[in-house]
């Protein structure tokens, strides 16, 4: 990690996130830091939510097109995931996301734990790609 990531940020004031969670122990791996499969699956849970509205239908992901984790997570960690479209193909819908955790209520510090860009596709009602209809 470098030392950039691990320095105190603000939560981004101009965007809502589209998720936001505390992990719990259960969510916790051999080192005792949150796993990073359980940040992966919010991350994709996070980044489907604005692919969802703007296919407006069924959407399913195609592609992880870039993961980093910038330092761990922990139990008490109040997580906020920012997601956003960044294009839009034919069938497809490209989704940022960025992670920041909460930390220390008592002297409190937000500090952005991962980033990721996901690619969605729109599907038909029998689950075959369709085309994305204009914004």
């Amino acid at each position: 990690m470098s030392e950039a990531a691990t320095e105190p940020v603000k939560l981004p004031e101009n965007k809502q996130p589209a998720l936001r969670v505390m992990p719990m122990p259960a969510d916790l791996n051999p080192s005792g830091d949150v796993f990073g499969g359980w940040i992966m699956a919010m991350v994709d849970i996070a980044g489907a939510i604005p692919a969802h509205r703007r296919a407006r239908c069924r959407t399913a992901t195609v592609a992880v097109n870039s993961f980093v984790f910038k330092q761990p997570v922990s139990v008490g960690d109040l997580v906020s995931f920012y997601a956003e479209v960044v294009s839009v193909g034919r069938t497809s819908i490209t989704v940022d996301v960025e992670v920041y955790a909460e930390r220390d209520p008592e002297n409190p510090v937000v500090v952005k734990v991962t980033e990721a860009t996901l690619t969605y596709v729109a599907l038909d009602d029998k689950g075959r790609k369709r085309p994305v209809p204009p914004a």
